[in-house]
């Protein structure tokens, strides 16, 4: 079977879609499977002119939106590229951005086309502060998930979370298809090490919707309480200046490390003790999956994904968003605990092993993209 995985951002841009399909590659490898990825690369813009429409909706009431505008651009670009260069017959398509799905339906309709949504880039753009709910650019955007429901033979999600919250924007939320993230094992090396100081880390994008300002606030707590940890901070975003500044202001710029951006954070992460990341929002999380595979002690929030991969005091442990004491109670019993914080890395690491390993997602793909080309032997 000829594949093609259409992404969004190119392979090595940091995130869940590129943490895994780079590598699912390697895994489809065969006599039997061919697998090829495709993206729209950041130079491209403002190439396409075609004209657009959907079939479940009409766009142009939003269209005085700048951000609808932009949209729609993106798309117009992504189909002139898609047309310039995909040349060969593919057999399935899977997309992992909406653009990405209409663009490839658009162009090549008699292909079976899988969807799978990642994340909710309106919900970060509310979080964010940069829409605001049920404005024109909030509407637009749920209003894409029923048009790829209709284009899709197959509408796929990360979780089980984000797919109870497309239900409300489909026709048919019994139908979605739910396959997690999966991430090459041996990517992985946990390391033994004895930090005399407790290492936190947290890998993410400096924006609002990751919550870093509540860690920063519990991290101070903790200096007051008298405890000792040196906080890593690896990613980059509009909001460092801001973290930076509120790391500062509350005392603790010493003890914090900013690290900006950085293409292979899981190569020096097994040498950390404690991964934090307390989102306001998160499809999936995968970043908490690479971190057990490195078996550190995860701590995060009970929204969307997160804890259906961190279950309270067995593998992790989880607070409420925006609760910086809460936070930071949490932090002070992995810090103080070494013996308990070992025994949630190794836990965590043993369900990360057993559900999120590439093998096994690649093998629960193979089933779904069978089922719309049933000559292909597994």
């Amino acid at each position: 079977m000829n594949l093609l995985q259409a992404l969004f951002f190119p392979p090595e841009q940091p995130g869940g879609v590129s943490s895994m399909i780079p590598y699912l590659q390697e895994r489809f490898r065969s006599s039997r499977w061919e697998m090829d990825l495709f993206w729209l690369p950041k130079r491209i813009r403002n190439k396409g002119h075609e004209e657009i429409l959907f079939e479940t909706f009409d766009w142009t009431p939003f269209a005085e939106s700048p951000i609808v505008q932009k949209y729609i651009q993106t798309y117009r670009d992504y189909l002139w590229w898609t047309r310039l260069r995909v040349n060969k017959k593919y057999d399935l398509i899977h997309a992992h951005h909406p653009i990405a799905g209409l663009a490839m339906k658009k162009v090549f309709p008699d292909v079976p086309l899988i969807q799978t949504l990642h994340s909710s880039y309106e919900r970060e753009l509310i979080l964010n502060g940069v829409i605001v709910e049920n404005g024109l650019e909030h509407q637009f955007l749920v209003s894409l998930y029923r048009e790829m429901e209709h284009v899709s033979e197959r509408l796929m999600t990360v979780s089980l979370s984000f797919a109870e919250y497309l239900s409300p924007y489909i026709a048919e939320p019994s139908q979605i298809g739910v396959i997690p993230n999966g991430f090459d094992e041996k990517r992985f090396k946990p390391v033994s090490h004895d930090n005399s100081i407790p290492q936190l880390v947290t890998v993410t994008r400096l924006v609002p919707a990751k919550g870093i300002d509540t860690l920063i606030k519990a991290c101070a707590e903790l200096k007051k309480r008298g405890h000792e940890y040196v906080l890593h901070i690896i990613g980059d975003g509009p909001s460092r200046t801001d973290l930076e500044s509120l790391a500062q202001s509350l005392g603790i710029y010493n003890e914090t490390i900013f690290y900006g951006y950085t293409l292979h954070p899981e190569e020096f992460m097994p040498f950390f003790d404690i991964f934090v990341l307390p989102s306001r929002a998160e499809a999936f999380g995968s970043v908490f999956a690479e971190a057990a595979l490195s078996c550190l002690a995860l701590v995060g929030t009970n929204v969307g994904g997160i804890p259906e991969q961190i279950e309270d005091g067995v593998n992790g442990l989880l607070v409420n968003p925006d609760d910086e004491i809460a936070l930071a109670d949490a932090l002070e019993k992995v810090i103080a605990d070494p013996s308990y914080r070992y025994e949630l890395s190794r836990s965590a690491w043993e369900k990360a092993k057993s559900l999120y390993s590439l093998t096994r997602v690649a093998n629960e793909l193979k089933k779904t993209y069978l089922q719309y080309h049933p000559g292909t032997k597994g």
